[in-house]
């Protein structure tokens, strides 16, 4: 069964980009794939600050990435780059971790200038990871999003869009990749 782990990459409680992921968990779920959250915020200060990847709580958040065969991260850019929060936790994650995962950056921030964070901040680390399959991230700022009354998240239409095409194409891809896998493994038990 494929799963995907969502990692949410924001100090804040309140954060817009642990916000969108909320969202994707639902669209996941429609789409009746199973998706489980690694909340940074939520893991121990004192083990990510002192890479302690040896602390359980540490462990299980690397046990979900390990297991996932896709990851989509997402956080706020803070001075032309991801969280530190989640800065700490990737460095507590084995060399290779993201390899043969398909991953979907997703960035919120201030205004269109932080643009390029993806590209230049958040890509560049996930290839440090392993990973080789990094689609087309999405950027979202401020002004494309906000939360009705209720707190409700609701972005612009076009974003919404983005979000749920690029969350669609990644399920498209890991289901192909399994589809793949899975002929192959017939194939070789034929042959043995």
């Amino acid at each position: 069964m494929s799963q995907i782990v969502t990692i949410a990459g924001s100090p804040s409680s309140s954060a817009k980009s642990t916000a969108i992921l909320e969202q994707i968990h639902r669209l996941l779920k429609r789409q009746c794939v199973h998706a489980c959250n690694v909340s940074v915020r939520s893991l121990p200060p004192e083990a990510l600050l002192y890479g302690q990847a040896s602390h359980e709580a540490i462990q299980e958040a690397i046990c979900k990435v390990e297991q996932a065969d896709g990851v989509i991260i997402a956080t706020p850019v803070y001075k032309a780059a991801y969280s530190g929060a989640l800065k700490t936790f990737l460095d507590v994650l084995p060399q290779n971790i993201l390899q043969d995962k398909i991953v979907l950056p997703i960035a919120t921030g201030g205004s269109p200038a932080h643009l390029l964070a993806l590209e230049y901040a958040v890509k560049p680390v996930l290839s440090a990871l392993g990973a080789s399959h990094i689609l087309q991230g999405v950027y979202i700022t401020d002004s494309q999003v906000h939360f009705e009354h209720g707190g409700d998240l609701c972005l612009d239409a076009q974003i919404d869009r983005r979000v749920e095409e690029s969350v669609h194409f990644l399920v498209r891809h890991i289901r192909a990749q399994a589809a793949y896998a899975a002929q192959n493994a017939s194939l070789y038990l034929e042959q043995i």
